[in-house]
């Protein structure tokens, strides 16, 4: 084999759900799309703000076009550095300066940012299950070992009391998703207080600090009037990363930033080391798309619509007799599997033509995951395919 050992899993492994969307698309040449009901990808069904596209339309026709395509500082535009954090200030009430800002190809990007930056072979990232699934990836290809605590399957908050005995010397990162993928649970103000203690106390017995990757792509997506807590206000060590493929529907455009707390320790030594570890793994985010966003920093999703889904799918399923979580925030919702044998769960979703995530691959067995970041129409024409489902597991238990 001439690949690096440490790429031979993930290879194998590749991504259990682009292999579904894969496997959709086949079943859709077989059986027709409008049959296949896939909830496999969060890709979002809702076009881009208007905003984005006149943004695009004047930036082309009145900028210098070797300013708009050119180089500029490996962290970015100055001006969008500035509009980022003036924005996050201004919305949060805190105190990042243009320089805490570095703009990044998006959340995938700024999350190898850090990672590059903190890990030697064999340091640890501690995450939550259930988690994003790809976070193994991006920790082993940076050479690190990902821990996970295990899922609190009671509320599916952040499992405190779990945190402590996965910490060694050997820690340096925990990785938070907040809303959280798969679930769309929203972590409260007083989780991350407990979290912050929690924190403290390892540190003082490892010896050294603990970093918090923010993983913020679905900040916009929050229901039934829930707040998001900011995170750098309850954890000190706190890097944000930010994405705009899901709040302004652009997940092909590839633009996102870390923010970097002024109050965490060795914070310029950080931000430094940020900005060498972007430039060696994409030399600078989008020039384009970062104007863009910078004009577009109050545009909002249409959160009428994921609502919608949400309610509709939500309701549908807790009628049928499947046990879920109620989306707090986020475009996903938690079914547990209604047998023991999850992966026939999700096999006999197959057969009615529903792709369900197995989220094994998120550290949670026994439940799927299902992205209503769907249209509304298929997820109406997925309703006797679901009652169908029911059906077949009440025979199978």
């Amino acid at each position: 084999m001439v690949i690096a050992k440490r790429m031979e899993p993930l290879v194998a492994g590749s991504s259990i759900i682009r292999k579904l969307f894969e496997e959709g698309k086949e079943m859709a040449k077989k059986v027709g799309a409008e049959n296949v009901y896939d909830y496999s990808l969060g890709n979002p069904s809702v076009p881009a703000p208007d905003a984005v596209k006149s943004s695009i339309i004047k930036i082309l026709d009145t900028e210098d076009p070797l300013f708009v395509h050119g180089y500029m500082s490996n962290s970015g535009y100055e001006e969008v550095r500035q509009a980022v954090a003036d924005n996050l200030n201004e919305r949060f009430q805190w105190q990042y300066k243009m320089e805490d800002i570095i703009m990044t190809v998006g959340a995938a990007s700024g999350i190898n940012d850090i990672l590059n930056l903190f890990l030697d072979s064999g340091d640890e990232v501690v995450v939550f299950a259930p988690f994003f699934g790809e976070y193994r990836n991006y920790v082993i290809t940076a050479g690190g070992v990902l821990k996970a605590v295990p899922a609190d399957t009671e509320t599916f908050q952040i499992n405190i009391d779990g945190l402590d005995a996965v910490i060694t010397e050997k820690t340096k990162l925990i990785i938070v998703n907040n809303p959280n993928n798969p679930t769309g649970v929203i972590y409260s103000g007083d989780t991350l207080d407990q979290l912050q203690k929690a924190l403290e106390r390892a540190e003082t017995r490892i010896g050294h600090p603990l970093y918090v990757i923010s993983d913020e792509p679905y900040r916009e997506l929050v229901y039934d009037d829930n707040q998001l807590p900011f995170m750098p206000a309850h954890v000190k060590n706190c890097l944000i990363v930010y994405s705009f493929s899901k709040s302004l529907s652009l997940p092909g455009e590839r633009i996102g930033y870390i923010a970097v707390s002024p109050k965490m320790d060795y914070y310029e030594e950080v931000k430094a080391g940020l900005i060498t570890t972007n430039r060696i793994g994409s030399v600078n985010a989008p020039s384009l798309m970062q104007l863009v966003i910078k004009e577009c920093l109050n545009e909002r999703p249409q959160i009428e619509v994921y609502d919608q889904n949400r309610k509709m799918l939500y309701e549908h399923l807790t009628a049928l007799g499947f046990e879920c979580l109620k989306p707090q925030g986020a475009f996903y919702l938690f079914v547990k599997s209604p047998i023991e044998d999850y992966a026939a769960f999700v096999e006999e979703g197959k057969k009615q033509h529903i792709l369900m995530v197995d989220a094994s691959s998120f550290g949670c067995p026994g439940y799927v995951r299902l992205a209503y970041c769907v249209s509304t129409e298929m997820i109406k024409r997925s309703f006797p395919a679901f009652e169908r489902l029911a059906e077949a597991c009440k025979a199978m238990r």
